[in-house]
């Protein structure tokens, strides 16, 4: 019996997902309904964590899911697909995303580190996948794409700690102005 044909799909990977040493979410983004509410989201995760977090390879089969992964300190990155997948094109983005954290970073990759830096995070996920599509495999390039969109977010869109450190600049143009209007 011949096993069917599966037409190609740019829909690479089904979801990206980073855990800490105990197995808990800090960062899940998926890409279609394999499953769709967050209580299934989390069982499928802890499911992942107990079969992964003691081995040393990097890649496995998991409820006809292929799971590539990688740890760091106290973080579990994760990067799934399906069954048929690529496994080489899922370990692409899976190191460019360990990477791209790793330049942005400092090359201090764990959990406090990511915690502080989550929007850096967001955006580098948003520039190596799309809805289920990769778009970037280079480190280099998403921490450059990165840092371009941190630097055009308008003032009102700013964390609280990027606001406060333009403030000095603020108040001496501010003062300036008023010198030059009096």
């Amino acid at each position: 019996m011949d096993s069917p044909i599966l037409e190609p799909s740019l829909y690479t990977v089904k979801a990206v997902l980073i855990l800490d040493n105990d197995g808990d979410r800090l960062y899940a983004k998926y890409y279609d309904d394999t499953y769709p509410t967050v209580k299934e989201q989390k069982a499928f995760e802890k499911n992942i964590f107990n079969k992964t977090h003691r081995t040393d390879s990097e890649i496995a089969l998991l409820e006809g899911l292929t799971v590539v992964y990688k740890s760091n300190i106290d973080l579990f990155f994760y990067v799934i697909g399906s069954s048929h997948e690529n496994e080489l094109m899922l370990m692409a983005v899976l190191n460019c995303l360990f990477d791209s954290l790793s330049q942005m970073l400092r090359k201090n990759v764990e959990r406090r580190a990511l915690l502080e830096n989550m929007e850096g995070l967001f955006l580098a996920v948003d520039e190596i996948v799309d809805g289920g599509v990769i778009l970037e495999s280079d480190p280099q390039q998403v921490v450059h794409r990165v840092a371009l969109r941190g630097d055009d977010v308008p003032l009102t869109e700013q964390t609280v700690t990027q606001v406060r450190h333009l403030l000095p600049s603020i108040h001496s143009l501010v003062a300036t102005t008023i010198i030059l209007w009096s």
